[in-house]
């Protein structure tokens, strides 16, 4: 996915539209949840920002992955949640309230924390300067242009006018579910001869990474007290992950299509686990309305 139309127009026109669609349903309340909710947003934002990308840079020196996928995994890793881990959230039974709020918090602190993570990634695993390092101020402008203006204006046209918002929700949701498969099988063809071998790498990573912080969102989150809506949606927002914005980073922004196929495997099975959290949730919502 080196420099072409795909990755310098089109990718990042789709991660926008996506973005929007996702600001639709979001409104200025959602960002003062944050005092409603203090310790499970403050839990969530900690899992999200810090464990993760911890995990992450522990788990690609302990597999020893080589560079371009230790770096294309810490970018994964540092971004936010994104639109589907609130829909995972909702058919999870989990908190979708507590589940927007993170979402939309962490899309504004990592407009800022995306350059450090994947310049620190990159001179760790790729010295030399085989790799030069992301425009710090460039990457915050390119990112907050494909995903907080979006949301943004999505949230104006819901303030504005809730009613055509409504009629614009489903079509922008199957839009982004679309483009996403299409994204990712775009990333996978383009490194198709070495596909194989890529699974073979980063798949025990990705599916390890995706079970360990599933797994801590939700456990933490039960330690500190937190109901089981709240502890679901942690998991969740911990383990769920913007895939088309940890591609269109590696693709656009750094033009590196090896760095795309984390992103790529990691999205492809996180849907599975997603779909055992989704049974779960749905067997606990049933058991709850039977009782």
């Amino acid at each position: 996915m080196e420099g072409n139309i795909l990755t310098e127009v089109f990718l990042p026109l789709t991660l926008a539209v996506i973005m929007l669609g996702m600001g639709l349903s979001l409104t200025v309340t959602d960002f003062k949840r944050i005092f409603i909710y203090p310790k499970a947003v403050t839990l969530g934002l900690i899992n999200q920002l810090v464990i993760l990308p911890l995990i992450a840079f522990s788990l690609a020196i302990f597999f020893d992955l080589n560079p371009g996928l230790a770096v294309g995994l810490m970018i994964l890793a540092a971004c936010p949640g994104g639109p589907t881990s609130n829909l995972i959230s909702h058919l999870a039974n989990g908190d979708t309230a507590l589940s927007i709020t993170l979402t939309a918090f962490s899309s504004l602190i990592t407009v800022v924390t995306i350059p450090f993570i994947v310049n620190f990634s990159i001179s760790y695993f790729i010295p030399g300067g085989e790799q030069p390092p992301l425009n710090i101020f460039g990457t915050v402008i390119s990112v907050l242009a494909i995903t907080i203006i979006p949301v943004a204006i999505g949230m104006l046209i819901f303030k504005k006018s809730p009613q055509l918002a409504r009629k614009m929700d489903r079509p922008f949701r199957i839009f982004s579910a679309v483009f996403f498969v299409v994204i990712i099988l775009a990333a996978i063809l383009k490194e198709r001869e070495n596909i194989v071998d890529y699974f073979s790498q980063i798949g025990p990573v990705a599916l390890g990474l995706n079970v360990l912080t599933l797994a801590f969102g939700f456990f933490s989150a039960k330690a500190l007290g937190l109901v089981a809506k709240q502890a679901r949606t942690i998991s969740i927002e911990s383990g769920i992950q913007n895939g088309t914005l940890g591609i269109t980073i590696a693709a656009t922004l750094i033009g590196n299509s090896e760095m795309t196929i984390p992103s790529a495997v990691y999205s492809l099975i996180m849907f599975g686990t997603a779909g055992v959290l989704i049974f779960i949730g749905g067997n606990k919502k049933a058991t709850t309305k039977t009782a």
